[in-house]
């Protein structure tokens, strides 16, 4: 299901208004893949490379192409875990933000 503009515009006016907000959708991306959602934390990553950087930027600090990751991150994307942690460690460099792994109970 493609979403429509307005909700694209706005999660990018949400982000740029509420810091606490744009770390929260970065870490439910990442959350997502190590739970084993895959499908939904590439969703959630491109949301917020959308609202963030975008993926010039992105491209050019991964050394890649903005279309790569695009597919990469894309319904289709399948992409390589080394690929996904250096897309990972530049947006959480980018944000000036680390994330620490804790165990819990399911």
């Amino acid at each position: 299901m493609a979403l429509t503009r307005d909700f694209k515009e706005t999660i990018k006016a949400r982000v740029h208004r509420d810091p606490a907000f744009r770390k929260e959708l970065l870490r439910e991306g990442i959350e997502s893949m190590l739970a084993g959602d895959v499908e939904t934390g590439k969703t959630i990553l491109r949301d917020y490379v959308n609202a963030t950087i975008g993926f010039t930027e992105l491209a050019q600090g991964v050394h890649r192409s903005p279309k790569s990751l695009m597919r990469m991150l894309g319904p289709r994307g399948n992409p390589q875990a080394q690929n996904l942690f250096q897309i990972v460690a530049y947006l959480t460099e980018h944000e000036g933000i680390r994330f620490k792994l804790s165990a819990s109970k399911a």
